[in-house]
């Protein structure tokens, strides 16, 4: 498995590859990024000021070696040092498309309000890569894991890939689905009670028939699982209130990839989750076959 991992040598940087090192398998190949992101500046800033470039180009290296060191101490395997001037997210996808990556790791620095999603790198990658990418933002014990899934064939496909790339052999593995109340549906039928109680049930079944299947799935691992919950409400608010719950400290989230053409948008229900959660988060995506 081959990552990469971008830092600006922040401390939330520094946790996402901590978190991820205790997840990750031991044949992991870490290349490391730091970008020179002088684009803020006038033009003629930036041609006048060459002890501002050296300045800055020094620190990108101090940053990667102290991050060498991290990831010797981390015992994982040490890979390229990339250092690139031009804009965070433009330089990490160009990185992303030059070599083929397993994953890419990055740290979130969780604003609120409305630039929690908007202007962020995180996000900007995030959506624009189609490989899996792990999103930390605080230092955790990497030992409660999350699974998630809608009963689709997406979910089965993230889960299993989630398997096969993370060491889940020593941790406490949850899975959820939700059962989204008929009661929140703004439709004439949500007044008839029978209308209500038949789609509750047919919900249920559903749901039971979800969580059986991922369970087989785990086990075809030989995978303990700590619990398998049937959830009821908002999707994305019941899964991250459950993960507060449970001490979650990594969240599997999966999404299709709807078109080769575009830039990938998460859907509504992952992104909330990806946003809100106190978490990690693994956004894995699956390629849709009907698009390929």
């Amino acid at each position: 498995m081959r990552v990469l991992f971008c830092t600006d040598g922040s401390k939330i940087s520094y946790n996402a590859i901590k978190n991820f090192s205790l997840w990750t398998k031991t044949d992991t190949i870490v290349d490391i990024i730091c970008v020179i992101d002088w684009s803020f500046l006038p033009d003629e800033a930036v041609i006048e000021e060459a002890g501002f470039i050296n300045n800055c180009r020094n620190v990108a290296d101090n940053i990667l070696d102290y991050t060498e060191k991290i990831i010797i101490d981390l015992n994982l395997e040490l890979g390229e040092k990339i250092k690139l001037c031009g804009t965070a997210v433009e330089s990490i996808l160009e990185q992303l498309d030059a070599k083929k990556y397993d994953a890419v790791i990055m740290g979130s620095h969780g604003k609120k309000g409305i630039q929690r999603w908007l202007g962020s790198v995180s996000r900007e990658v995030l959506e624009a890569t189609e490989i899996p990418a792990y999103i930390s933002k605080n230092k955790n014990e990497s030992k409660n894991i999350l699974f998630t899934t809608d009963g689709t064939e997406c979910s089965y496909k993230v889960a299993q890939k989630a398997i096969e790339e993370l060491k889940l052999d020593d941790k406490e593995v949850y899975i959820c689905t939700v059962v989204e109340n008929p009661d929140l549906l703004f439709l004439e039928g949500t007044l008839d009670t029978n209308w209500m109680m038949a789609i509750r049930a047919q919900q249920e079944i559903y749901s039971d028939k979800a969580l059986k299947t991922m369970i087989e799935l785990f086990d075809q691992y030989s995978i303990n699982i700590k619990q398998s919950r049937i959830l009821e409400g908002v999707p994305a608010q019941s899964i991250l209130d459950y993960a507060i719950e449970k001490e979650i400290d990594l969240i599997i989230v999966g999404t299709t990839v709807k078109s080769k053409m575009h830039r990938f948008l998460l859907d509504s229900v992952s992104k909330r989750v990806v946003e809100n959660a106190k978490s990690d988060a693994f956004v894995i995506r699956i390629q849709d076959e009907i698009t390929k």
